[in-house]
């Protein structure tokens, strides 16, 4: 399932686009840097919109996206909590919608980015759970 759902939003195996468009968007403002992690997600999986809805396992299915470009004058929200967690999250794209933002750290890492952050794990967890309906975890932070 989660392989066909990825193809059908036009995800192959060996699928390299160039992520250079939105590291130079991106970085303009200084705040983000796009890591090695980012732009070896982004050159698979940039740019795909998946449209998925309906049960999950334990939330509901809803769309999502790694379309940075969507994040444009987000790049504060991202640098406070990557400064908050220590770790350096790069924008990916949107969750329900544009609801919630979504990131990934140095590690690979996926998070939900809102006021309140949670992870989805791994890149490769990430995906699993963002088309299966699972719920990330969230991080507690000291405010």
């Amino acid at each position: 399932m989660i392989e066909e759902t990825l193809r059908s939003a036009g995800w192959r195996p060996g699928r390299h686009i160039s992520t250079d468009h939105w590291r130079k968007t991106l970085e303009k403002t200084g705040l983000v840097r796009m890591h090695d992690a980012a732009e070896a997600f982004l050159a698979e999986f940039g740019g795909l919109d998946i449209q998925i809805s309906g049960p999950g396992i334990t939330c509901a299915k809803t769309p999502f996206n790694f379309d940075p470009d969507n994040l444009i004058g987000e790049e504060d929200r991202f640098a406070d909590w990557s400064h908050t967690i220590g770790r350096a999250i790069f924008p990916l794209g949107e969750l329900d919608e544009g609801r919630f933002f979504l990131g990934i750290d140095e590690n690979s890492e996926i998070y939900l980015v809102e006021t309140w952050l949670a992870t989805f794990g791994s890149a490769q967890d990430a995906l699993e759970k963002l088309i299966l309906g699972i719920a990330p975890e969230r991080i507690e932070t000291a405010d």
